[in-house]
């Protein structure tokens, strides 16, 4: 068997696959007359992932679970975009992690908007102006974003989803001599999250680190300048044209950022694998037990409580909190209710969602 004879079956291949892809956006097509008649929501988290499910149940070829979702996550984006349009906004700015982490969901043919900060996201999705909207909540190393916490609080949006993204970063550069690099850009944490990496490979040179405000600046700069490099994120390289030298250069494999892709109206059916967000106004928080007894409500339910954060409410002189409080389980639940229920204006539910694994 030759090597030409090998692309000829690949060519083969690829004109069958091009064909059915026709043929499924064709039945996506029909599928997107129904919803808009309905007015049925396009993004189903839920769906989507019933439908990974059963192809990773199916697979029995070279293909892994990781390269089977990254091919049909964009095969779904391309699909919803086939049906209708819709607008995602995200902390920006273009090139960030952020960025990163809404692309993995919505594909990179969606139409995005980057905006400065996390509250400018949740006013877009607020006012219409977005359909969706992606901000960071927590990093395993790093902690919980509080500016979205508080904002879940404070607007009246739902939890649509959520992503968790590896913080891989990438060296970049012009130039593939690192004696000619000059200038190393980059924010002033991945700078310590790459520590090992700069010290293997440019102790004894000459290249000055200099802090930017973003990594996807970084990027911009060493676009413009054949002598510097930047630490950035993938798509940061690829959005600004400039060539990975190095991949995955920082210090440790394990860093994961986790998102929320926001809504104004959206309610998930259950998948089989959900989590619940709720913000719980306990009264008497400053008194003891209140806390407790909410929590054993869990317990005598056997639901896994996954994460508690409390907040300053800011009502007053003393000291009173709020909770954002994320669990196992789906708000049509019956445990899940009988909590919900019981509480009544004590609780906001933000969301039921298909659990993320990484």
């Amino acid at each position: 068997m030759t090597l030409e004879s090998l692309r000829t079956q690949i060519d083969s291949i690829d004109d069958q696959l091009l064909h059915l892809l026709n043929q499924r956006m064709e039945v996506v097509r029909q599928v997107g007359e129904l919803k808009k008649s309905s007015k049925s929501v396009i993004y189903r988290p839920e769906r989507e992932k019933q439908i990974l499910d059963r192809l990773h149940e199916l697979n029995r070829g070279l293909m892994t679970p990781a390269a089977i979702d990254a091919i049909y996550l964009e095969i779904f984006a391309v699909s919803r975009n086939l049906e209708m349009p819709e607008r995602v906004a995200y902390l920006g700015p273009e090139g960030s992690f952020t960025h990163q982490a809404a692309e993995s969901r919505f594909g990179a043919m969606s139409d995005y908007i980057a905006l400065p900060t996390i509250r400018s996201v949740f006013e877009s999705v607020e006012t219409g102006r977005s359909r969706f909207g992606v901000v960071p909540i927590e990093n395993n190393q790093e902690g919980v974003v509080n500016e979205t916490i508080d904002l879940l609080f404070e607007k009246d949006l739902l939890i649509a989803a959520e992503a968790q993204i590896p913080v891989h970063f990438t060296f970049a550069t012009q130039t593939d001599v690192l004696s000619e690099i000059t200038h190393i850009y980059s924010k002033d944490i991945a700078f310590g999250q790459c520590s090992k990496f700069l010290r293997d490979y440019f102790d004894g040179l000459s290249a000055e680190m200099i802090p930017v405000e973003s990594t996807s600046k970084a990027a911009k700069l060493a676009a413009q300048q054949p002598r510097a490099a930047a630490i950035c994120s993938n798509i940061a390289s690829k959005l600004f044209g400039v060539p990975v030298l190095f991949d995955n250069i920082e210090d440790t494999d394990l860093n994961r950022t986790r998102f929320l892709i926001l809504a104004k109206d959206f309610e998930n059916q259950k998948s089989g694998r959900d989590k619940t967000t709720i913000v719980a106004r306990l009264p008497n928080t400053n008194k003891p037990g209140v806390l407790a007894q909410f929590l054993q409500e869990f317990d005598a339910r056997q639901i896994n409580l996954t994460k508690i954060e409390s907040r300053p409410l800011r009502e007053g002189a003393t000291f009173k909190y709020w909770f954002l409080i994320e669990f196992e389980g789906h708000a049509s639940d019956p445990g899940v209710q009988e909590i919900l229920e019981h509480h009544g204006a004590d609780v906001k539910w933000l969301g039921s969602y298909v659990r993320s694994l990484g």
